[in-house]
């Protein structure tokens, strides 16, 4: 009867070669996994952050993002 454990077969409780070479040298274990990092962001890639929304609906009137009809629209919803 033949069955397999670990990387070598097994050959009725007898070690065959390569089981006894497995058992004296066993795999290097896997290193663990590194811990995330956070990624830095290229400089100036998004420009400065707003925190002012009409402050930003401004910058996109002014860059040709959004035409004077939706930035009405625009500015009317952060109004509410």
């Amino acid at each position: 009867m033949t069955g397999m454990t670990g990387n070598v077969p097994y050959y009725g409780g007898r070690f065959t070669p390569a089981q006894a070479f497995a058992a004296s040298h066993p795999s290097p274990r896997p290193a663990p996994p590194r811990p995330a990092q956070p990624r830095a962001d290229p400089p100036n890639a998004a420009g400065p952050p707003r925190r002012d929304p009409l402050e930003a609906l401004d910058h996109l009137l002014e860059t040709g993002v959004v035409d004077q009809q939706e930035y009405e629209q625009l500015r009317a919803r952060i109004a509410r």
